[in-house]
């Protein structure tokens, strides 16, 4: 068996013909009468070549008998039949696996391989047919028939042809980098026409049937038409080849790694059974499984169409994938149903929360008309109040009651309009505002979303946040919310949004106008007593890996905690001061110290800490002290009023303290009051006249303002120039006007709550402030006793002692 390798005919020519060139004369093996004699010829079966007469070709033979059939064949100076095999894989090829016609050669050199194998340097003379093998051992042997070429008729038409074949082959021999340049030097030096052609057969890059057929085809003319065909269809798919070449190269430019690195990926997915047909065919499948309208579903053909007409490379074919996987994720009208047990949402809200009672009582009316009505549109709701009291968690509670999903927004810091509508998708990176992706989230179209935080919104160089929400709670408006991403409407109005925030003063109005407020005071001793009990215990005991058993609170011990070591009007500070003390049973418990579960009333300042004093008659026992109460954002809480007398010039004022603009002027107005009204309330003008008072509001790290310290700040100074004590465990709050009288301030229920807090046993409020103290729930304003007053004369009379 031989075999043949590719050998390139540049080196054939320059290194072959160079060594043949040294020994012998191509000429000295034309044709003579030896093969007329010659009857049996050894025949040599060769893979992937078809020789051609009159052509030089080197044969690389690696077998015994192949190297034996050569060797012999040049001693004895006889021709050999060079065939092709049908199926270049067989190693033994048998008479059947072998070409009946081939051609007759004559070995013009043989050249021996360091690896033993030899290189026949063979040229070709005669087609022939194989008659009848011979003998099979050691190498084939047959008898044979030569073949006669048929000429043409036309001999000019058959040159013209042959001329064409040879501009045609130089062309592609210039488009094709794979074949040398000695190649064009051979083509315009072959002057025969029979011979071109049968070299352009040979070195053509046709395959080796079609070859086969060539060689078979005895007509001249049809195997020049035939050749020129085949040249033909090589020359347009290397044309095609150069055009597209020659156009990637020009699109290549600085992201020419990353262009080819995508190229590697696509093949990658398409390998793996991914890629731009995968990536359609996941979407329009999913898109199948979804519930939308005729107007949805027609976007989204015009979007999967734009899709399917870009390039997978190019940056916006990512973008528009991104849009449609998000668009597709939407759940658009899928709902889920909500559960219109009166009493058992009843039980989930009572179970979940101590108290606020108004809160409750809103959330089942919305469930009973719902009920009843059953396309009621889902209301927007306002919770207002201090931090921890529960507000954010109560949004989960009503979701559970009402059977619906659950998403939380936190909207503190946000300042970019973008986050609320999204951006636009042209831009790489776009997506939805956070709207919708809480809709996505849910996975339904119904579900309860919390916007935590509602008042600390900010305003940056992108657009108000606030204002973009306007059209989200808006009952009338968002039933086709447009969010930019999305760039279509989507209906927000079977959404229950829960907003809750600490200070409404910060809010925009019109935002204030879309929703309907719920105030939240904070809770008394005895509603933090219970929350306790109920919740803050079993949850810190759970939270640090204890049982029910390991530690108990009772009342005592839970009031002694809530008064000495929390000032709040929620339960967040209780609840870490529980922790504190769970912490502790830990660490006796991983130590295995004994103590006792029972923890006592000394037990719990020696764990927390020294207790903050209970009682306010040392700090306002004393002339011009005056205990005021305050509204921040953080709820109520008391202030001290201080004021002092000095020697002077009399009529000077000086107030410390970070006070505002509107806290310094109501200190203004006492005093011009205090000057007019001296006699009525028995300050002598002498005192007046050299006398000046300082004003001062302790905790004067803390910026302070606000109208309703007005009452209290004239009553301190009375209090100094009388020299006479305000009475213990009072405390006051309400506006002045110059003519003296007062008028009501906000904040009422978070006020009355501080003052129950510190101990506060007398309120001073105005006369109308009297309907917001009816509000109040009896049980909260138990021990403590309103009093009610027009006139600053009338505050005097209450607080000063006599």
């Amino acid at each position: 068996m031989t075999e043949f390798e590719d050998i390139s005919l540049e080196e054939m020519i320059s290194d072959g013909f160079d060594i043949v060139a040294e020994e012998i004369n191509l000429s000295d093996f034309a044709e003579t009468d030896k093969n007329s004699e010659q009857k049996i010829f050894p025949i040599l079966p060769v893979r992937n070549m078809v020789m051609f007469p009159n052509v030089v070709i080197p044969i690389t033979a690696g077998r015994k008998t192949s190297i034996q059939l050569l060797e012999e064949a040049q001693k004895n100076g006889d021709f050999i039949g060079i065939v092709s095999q049908k199926n270049s894989d067989l190693e033994q090829p048998s008479e059947k696996d072998i070409y009946s016609t081939g051609t007759l050669a004559k070995i013009i050199k043989i050249i021996k391989l360091p690896e033993g194998n030899i290189t026949a340097i063979t040229k070709g003379f005669h087609r022939f047919k194989i008659k009848k093998i011979i003998d099979n051992q050691p190498y084939f042997k047959a008898e044979i028939s030569k073949l006669k070429d048929t000429r043409p008729k036309d001999q000019e038409e058959y040159e013209a042809l042959l001329e064409n074949i040879k501009d045609l082959a130089l062309k592609i021999i210039e488009l094709d980098p794979n074949i040398p340049n000695a190649a064009n030097f051979a083509i315009k030096n072959i002057n025969n026409n029979d011979d071109l052609l049968n070299f352009i057969c040979t070195n053509a890059n046709f395959s080796s049937i079609a070859k086969q057929k060539l060689l078979e085809e005895k007509n001249l003319m049809t195997r020049a038409n035939q050749c020129y065909e085949m040249m033909h269809e090589d020359f347009r798919k290397l044309e095609l080849r150069n055009q597209i070449h020659q156009k990637t190269s020009k699109d290549l430019d600085k992201q020419q790694r990353e262009y080819f690195l995508n190229q590697q990926i696509r093949t990658i997915q398409e390998e793996l059974g991914g890629g731009p047909e995968s990536d359609v065919e996941d979407l329009i499948a999913k898109a199948k499984t979804k519930k939308w309208s005729k107007e949805v579903e027609e976007h989204f053909q015009k979007e999967i169409g734009r899709l399917q007409r870009q390039n997978p490379n190019s940056p916006d074919y990512n973008v528009q994938r991104n849009y449609l996987d998000f668009f597709t994720d939407l759940p658009w009208e899928t709902y889920t149903k909500d559960i219109f047990d009166i009493a058992k949402a009843e039980k989930v809200l009572d179970k979940a929360h101590f108290g606020l009672e108004d809160i409750k009582k809103r959330i089942l009316e919305h469930m009973a008309v719902l009920k009843l009505k059953n396309n009621m549109k889902s209301p927007i709701l306002l919770l207002v109040g201090p931090p921890g009291v529960g507000k954010t968690s109560l949004g989960k509670s009503i979701a559970d009651a009402l059977g619906r999903k659950y998403v939380r927004l936190s909207l503190g810091g946000l300042h970019d309009e973008s986050e609320i509508r999204g951006h636009r998708k042209t831009y790489i990176g776009a997506m939805a505002g956070r709207i919708l992706q809480s809709i996505k989230k849910s996975g339904t179209s119904n579900p309860v979303i919390v916007l935590d935080e509602i008042d600390k919104i900010g305003q940056g160089l992108h657009g108000d946040p606030s204002s973009a929400l306007l059209e989200v709670l808006d009952p009338e408006q968002n039933k086709s919310f447009y969010d930019n991403f999305l760039e279509m409407g989507y209906d927000l109005s079977k959404v229950m949004f829960i907003a809750t925030a600490n200070s409404l003063s910060t809010i925009q109005t019109p935002l204030l106008d879309r929703t309907e407020i719920i105030q939240i005071a904070g809770y008394t001793l005895e509603e933090k007593i219970e929350i306790a009990k109920r919740h803050l215990i079993k949850k810190q005991q759970e939270e640090n890996g204890l049982d029910a058993k390991s530690f108990k609170l009772g009342n005592p011990e839970l009031k002694h905690i809530v008064e000495a070591h929390t000032s709040e009007s929620g339960v967040r500070t209780l609840e870490k001061r529980i922790a504190a003390v769970g912490r502790w049973v830990a660490l006796q418990t991983a130590l295995v110290k004994e103590y006792d579960p029972k923890i006592s009333l000394e037990k719990v300042d020696e764990i927390l800490g020294v207790p903050r004093p209970k009682s306010l008659s040392e700090i306002t026992g004393v002339p011009g002290v005056v205990t005021g109460l305050a509204w921040t954002s953080v709820g109520g809480d008391i202030l001290y009023i201080e004021s002092i007398l000095s020697n002077g010039k009399g009529g000077a004022l000086t107030m410390t303290g970070n006070l505002g603009t509107v806290m310094k002027e109501s200190a203004t107005i006492a005093l011009e009051y205090i000057k007019a009204k001296h006699d009525e309330l028995g300050i002598p003008q002498e005192d007046l006249d050299k006398k000046n008072i300082h004003v001062h509001v302790p905790e004067g790290a803390t910026p302070k303002d606000g109208p309703s310290a007005g009452i209290a700040m004239l009553t301190s100074m009375v209090s100094s120039f009388k020299n006479k004590k305000v009475k213990p465990h009072l405390a006051m709050t309400g506006e002045i006007t110059l003519r003296g009288k007062v008028l009501p301030v906000g904040g009422i229920k978070e006020k009355l709550l501080a003052a129950t807090r510190a101990g506060i046993k007398d309120v001073i409020l105005c006369e109308a402030n009297r309907k917001d103290v009816e509000e109040i729930k009896k049980d909260y304003l138990k021990n403590l006793r309103v009093h009610y007053v027009n006139r600053m004369e009338e505050v005097i009379d209450i607080a000063i002692e006599e």
